[in-house]
């Protein structure tokens, strides 16, 4: 169902722009009582048994939207209940990040294989002479798997020549590239937080929307009207998020008429990183490492930290795009606010780490930021170009697309080194980069550059984008959308970003030099961990 609009997209617009909207008022959190309201109204259910369990599945929606944990059910709790908290700009969501809403979960079949009505009882019955455990059995004319001898190979669905027999998973379990969702005693859904590392797989595959992250839609805002200099840092996959009318001139209006002092492009943050990642490499491989991971993606160098520990040190040393950017605005606007805005989970909880926190104070998601815009008013047919976001080059901007850190890394080398081969190697979706790092771990990748993703095909699939299409053509129209857009740039390679020559020649110095390690690297197994919110 990912890619594809539903009830379920059109909920969580709702949820967004109406916490949105709230926030606006000035009037902080009052009126949130309502807010379910609005979002179901009527008295009659739209997809659920009841009206008032929609209702109440919308709250904690409207609650987890504004960084909130989740209620219990056994007592009696208000809405409102810990709001005055999450109601001021400072606060930070405390982890999990992920949640799973117990009674908005279906408790879905794991991992079963049933026999459907298209069974015509063959007389071949190939299901049955293929299982290895006699499982398979005709029962009242057709064929029947018992539970407790089937072993889930999957022989009989392959054998039907009527495809009767069908493999259940449950999607949210499917997506996880962690394996980090099981049962509980109901049957519902529950997540293994030591082994879930937010990539939002999950929230992205649920059909009944029973999964929601955490956000800071309403903390931004309150940044905004207390009259914070509030700059947002937009990740490279904004191109071709809100529907073809939006171009980057557009895009930067609608932001200013959000309340955001500026909006910067996190690509030159990616110039950066591709500049310190190519040195890195040079310095590192083969003589210190047999090969280098990039750093790039959180979900990735989190799931190495979680599964392959004693590979950490192999991890690139440099910190993501969205730290180098968040740096650079901070340093040349003290004291101003900085949000993220990107089309990932992740990045969520990578903000709130004890090193990084004060770099970056809020990330908003693609998608929450379109519950913004709706808040607003904002009609993208009659917003006029402005300025332009041109900080970062074709190949910062290249990112946001599965392959595109090792070929702006690759590129940059060749540069310096024309006659210098790396290899490179790639994955993208977790259990492909857990099977890229298990081949890694045991040698098979000397003196490669690997690059991995958690999301399929990149960040511009990421698990916190607005959708509009089925996933197959969301993806190709928006990897066209940003390679169209850069085209046209006369900056094509990191190395000849001329922001980036003067940040080197005036402050860095060299590219993994003393204080560009100080200021832009980190030891990934030495990190800070997530520490409890500030007050």
């Amino acid at each position: 169902m990912r890619g594809i609009p539903s009830l379920i997209t059109d909920i969580r617009k709702k949820v967004f722009t109406e916490v949105a909207r709230m926030a606006y008022s000035g009037n902080g959190y009052e009126g949130a009582e309502d807010l379910p309201f609005r979002i179901v109204p009527g008295d009659q259910p739209l997809h659920r048994e009841s009206v008032f369990l929609e209702r109440a599945i919308a709250g904690e929606r409207v609650r987890l939207a504004m960084g909130l944990s989740l209620q219990p059910v056994q007592t009696r709790t208000l809405l409102t209940e810990g709001m005055d908290q999450a109601a001021i700009a400072e606060q930070y969501y405390e982890p999990p990040l992920i949640n799973i809403i117990p009674y908005a979960c279906h408790a879905c079949p794991t991992n079963q294989y049933r026999v459907t009505e298209n069974c015509q009882n063959c007389l071949a019955a190939s299901c049955q002479r293929v299982c290895p455990k006699g499982a398979v059995s005709f029962v009242n004319g057709k064929s029947h798997i018992d539970p407790e001898k089937c072993i889930k190979c999957g022989k009989c669905a392959s054998a039907c020549p009527y495809h009767a027999i069908i493999h259940m998973e449950r999607p949210c379990q499917a997506a996880c590239g962690m394996d980090a969702i099981s049962s509980d005693e109901l049957g519902r859904a529950k997540i293994d937080y030591d082994k879930c590392v937010s990539c939002g797989m999950c929230l992205v595959s649920c059909p009944f929307g029973a999964i929601v992250d955490k956000g800071q839609i309403f903390q931004v805002i309150q940044s905004i009207l207390k009259g914070d200099r509030v700059i947002a840092i937009v990740a490279p996959a904004f191109i071709g998020q809100f529907s073809g009318k939006v171009s980057p001139g557009k895009f930067v209006t609608a932001m200013k008429q959000l309340g955001f002092d500026r909006v910067m492009e996190v690509a030159i943050g990616a110039d950066l990183c591709t500049i310190e990642e190519a040195k890195d490499f040079l310095e590192k491989v083969p003589e210190k490492q047999d090969y280098m991971a990039t750093s790039c993606c959180p979900a990735w160098h989190s799931m190495i930290e979680k599964l392959f520990p004693g590979e950490m040190r192999k991890i690139s040393m440099t910190l993501t795009p969205m730290v180098f950017t968040a740096r650079m605005v901070k340093k040349d606007f003290p004291g101003c606010k900085v949000v993220f805005v990107g089309p990932c989970a992740a990045k969520k909880l990578e903000a709130i780490r004890a090193d990084i926190r004060s770099d970056v104070d809020f990330v908003l998601t693609f998608e929450e930021l379109q519950g913004m815009f709706e808040a607003k008013q904002i009609d993208f047919d009659t917003v006029e170009e402005q300025d332009y976001l041109n900080e970062g080059t074709s190949a910062g901007r290249g990112f946001a697309v599965s392959g595109g850190v090792a070929k702006a890394v690759t590129d940059l080398v060749h540069e310096q080194y024309p006659d210098m081969e790396i290899q490179t190697a790639r994955a993208e979706g977790l259990r492909e980069c857990r099977k890229l790092m298990m081949l890694a771990k045991a040698g098979k990748f000397k003196g490669c550059l690997l690059e991995g993703m958690a999301c399929p095909g990149g960040c511009i699939n990421g698990g916190g984008q607005p959708y509009h299409r089925g996933n197959e053509e969301l993806l190709k129209r928006r990897a066209e959308a940003l390679y169209a857009e850069d085209a046209a740039k006369p900056l094509r390679k990191s190395h000849e970003n001329p922001d980036i020559q003067a940040l080197y020649e005036e402050f860095l110095g060299e590219p993994c030099g003393p204080l560009s390690h100080e200021l832009l690297h980190t030891r990934y197994y030495d990190r800070k961990p997530v520490v409890e919110p500030k007050k």
